[in-house]
């Protein structure tokens, strides 16, 4: 069965309700230019809320290897997700200080097969191209750019309760949902329940 990432968790009403709706994945954006961005003060209160069957997940954009481990030594993440430039070279490194699986935001381009075969990454998150390099554009993008491969795949962007059915049809490691779950770019509890419950009905038919 495919997992269910929410990401961009903000505060302690988020994490009511991503452990009502029992989701798999949690997301905490820790990258300076993100709107969603949050302090290690604030995602600690979050995960100390969290239920402990859903994984925390720590998002940086081209960080000092330094600042992540700080934040690993305090328990508040359990993955880390790279979305900027970050090498392998870089990933190599960061596993000699954490011992996380890593996650490597790829972007879904025509160099994107290349890219999944040479990260060491233990998964690969597949979002769509941003003019502004770093993140999504919450949009969906064309599934046929994603190769056959046995590494495990995050599919991202623009996904929503209209079009998640697509997304799951790929059976992939797991969907990551982040503004297709908000209103007025808030969570939104009704929309995450909505979803989550649409995506587990869909396992019942």
């Amino acid at each position: 069965m495919v997992k269910i990432k929410i990401c961009g968790l903000q505060c302690l009403e988020d994490i009511s309700y991503v452990n009502e709706a029992k989701i798999d994945f949690a997301g905490f954006i820790f990258a300076e230019k993100s709107k969603r961005k949050v302090s290690v003060e604030q995602a600690k209160k979050m995960k100390g809320a969290l239920s402990s069957d859903i994984k925390s997940v720590g998002v940086f954009v081209n960080e000092k290897i330094n600042r992540i481990k700080e934040i690993a030594e305090l328990k508040i993440i359990d993955l880390i997700q790279l979305h900027g430039n970050e090498t392998n070279e870089y990933i190599k490194n960061l596993r000699l200080e954490i011992n996380l699986p890593v996650i490597k935001a790829l972007k879904a381009d025509e160099q994107l097969k290349l890219n999944i075969d040479k990260t060491i990454a233990d998964y690969i998150l597949i979002d769509s191209v941003s003019d502004n390099h770093f993140g999504g554009t919450g949009k969906v993008f064309d599934y046929n750019l994603i190769p056959k491969t046995n590494k495990k795949i995050f599919v991202a962007g623009g996904l929503n309760a209209l079009n998640i059915q697509n997304a799951i049809n790929l059976n992939p490691y797991c969907l990551d949902i982040n503004s297709g779950v908000e209103t007025e770019g808030k969570k939104d509890r009704k929309k995450i329940l909505e979803i989550v419950k649409q995506f587990k009905n869909s396992y019942m038919e």
